[in-house]
């Protein structure tokens, strides 16, 4: 490849099967330690930025990066403008409601306002809205099962791959929003200008996922 591609892969839950798969399609030869401290690796064809999940469509939009790997969690929040022609299949959780148990009576019982307590406030105000509830969200970003234990907010929306978290805190998912998984998303403007490499590059992703 003549033009580098520059990837922005998420750092946490999906590095190490994003690094998988790179692997088995021959697009990476050595693996990259999650704990590295370099912020730019280099290989003769590529430029690997290790970022915050969270920050990876933020980079992909933008033209920082070419090309990189989003939960649908992460999308649906950020929404952002990038072209998503892979589903990586990793990376699988639901988002979901959850709450106590006592609350799931009071969840069915044709409520029309709801407060949630969320790191993803566009999702769950989507969400509640398609279903004709107006939602009070209470943001934030860490130890969200805290929320009903605390009568911060009876409910919450967040992501669930086992339900371990959940059943350690007493809490019940309530209501499925939908699956998520990871995507390969690319900056439009990189894959009209350097389509080829970009092909390319999906091509190999394609054959092993």
């Amino acid at each position: 490849m003549k033009n580098k591609i520059t990837l922005a892969l998420p750092k946490g839950r999906l590095f190490e099967q994003t690094i998988d798969i790179l692997v088995k399609a021959n697009i990476l030869d050595d693996v990259i330690l999650p704990n590295s401290r370099k912020l730019i690796l280099e290989t003769d064809n590529f430029r690997f930025l290790l970022v915050r999940a969270k920050d990876v469509p933020t980079y992909v939009e933008y033209g920082a990066a070419d090309i990189g790997v989003a939960g649908d969690d992460v999308l649906l929040e950020t929404q952002p403008d990038v072209y998503v022609p892979v589903d990586l299949k990793i990376g699988a959780c639901r988002i979901v409601v959850a709450g106590l148990p006592e609350s799931k009576n009071e969840y069915n019982y044709n409520i029309t306002e709801i407060k949630v307590a969320t790191k993803y406030p566009k999702i769950a105000e989507n969400f509640f809205k398609e279903k004709g509830i107006t939602a009070h969200i209470i943001e934030l970003y860490g130890s969200i099962e805290l929320a009903p234990l605390l009568n911060l907010a009876p409910y919450i929306v967040d992501i669930v791959e086992t339900g371990t978290t959940l059943r350690e805190n007493g809490l019940v998912v309530i209501d499925n929003i939908r699956p998520s998984s990871a995507k390969l998303i690319v900056n439009r403007v990189s894959y009209k200008t350097n389509n080829k490499n970009i092909l390319e590059f999906i091509e190999k992703v394609e054959k092993v996922v």
